[in-house]
């Protein structure tokens, strides 16, 4: 069966802890923007065979003038995101190409990712139909109630800090799709998990961050310098 992985670049978010008067994925790490270096991964890694953008409205314009001058020829298509997470998603999966077999679901704002580590996650999904990068916990975590006393601590080496991309085998994400969509899950790896699928972790890179606030900004310029 030949394979056709559909990358779905989700950048749609409003952007509002970051502080800034425009879109995160605008913003330039060492010299390029955050969306032009995510979108560079996915275009070198030979796996990935189409990219769907999603993005907010305004951001389009600027998006398309990116994806024209960088000549990512993989992005196949700019949608635009829903008022929440897992709409912008469905969105995305919506304006794939007939021909996709998995979808590798990727936020915008994790600029780090590398081409090693997306054939990676996607190779693993090939097998075992859902996988998803992560890293190992170093901090001890606990579990506190609604005063904020600790109730529990989790066993640290059964820990995982969940990144993406996140790639399910189509008609598996679907499935969940159809039967999850009324439950108010966000997290596409859950999403899976409700209709009891098993999600196997990939152990990832430390790099790929997810860019949430300013301090952020230092710390992947700091990466991109190593």
């Amino acid at each position: 069966m030949d394979r056709f992985v559909s990358a779905i670049i989700v950048a749609a978010g409003n952007s509002t802890r970051m502080g800034l008067n425009k879109s995160k994925q605008f913003i330039e790490l060492c010299g390029k923007t955050v969306i032009e270096r995510t979108l560079t991964a996915f275009e070198n890694a030979e796996i990935i065979s189409s990219v769907v953008v999603v993005c907010r409205p305004d951001d389009e314009d600027e998006i398309r003038a990116i994806v024209k001058t960088c000549g990512f020829d993989k992005v196949k298509a700019l949608v635009y995101g829903g008022e929440s997470r897992d709409i912008s998603v469905k969105n995305g999966v919506e304006a794939c190409d007939s021909r996709t077999t998995h979808f590798a679901i990727h936020d915008g704002a994790r600029p780090l990712i590398d081409e090693k580590d997306i054939n990676a996650v996607v190779n693993e999904a090939f097998k075992s139909d859902a996988a998803a990068l992560g890293t190992l916990v170093t901090d001890t975590i606990k579990v506190v109630d609604d005063d904020e006393i600790i109730v529990s601590t989790p066993v640290r080496s059964a820990l995982r800090a969940v990144q993406t991309p996140q790639v399910f085998e189509k008609n598996l994400y679907l499935k969940a799709l159809l039967e999850g969509s009324n439950k108010g899950i966000t997290d596409d790896c859950q999403l899976v998990e409700s209709i009891g699928a098993r999600v196997k972790i990939v152990i990832g890179s430390e790099k790929n961050i997810k860019l949430t606030t300013q301090n952020d900004i230092a710390i992947a310029e700091k990466f991109i310098g190593d």
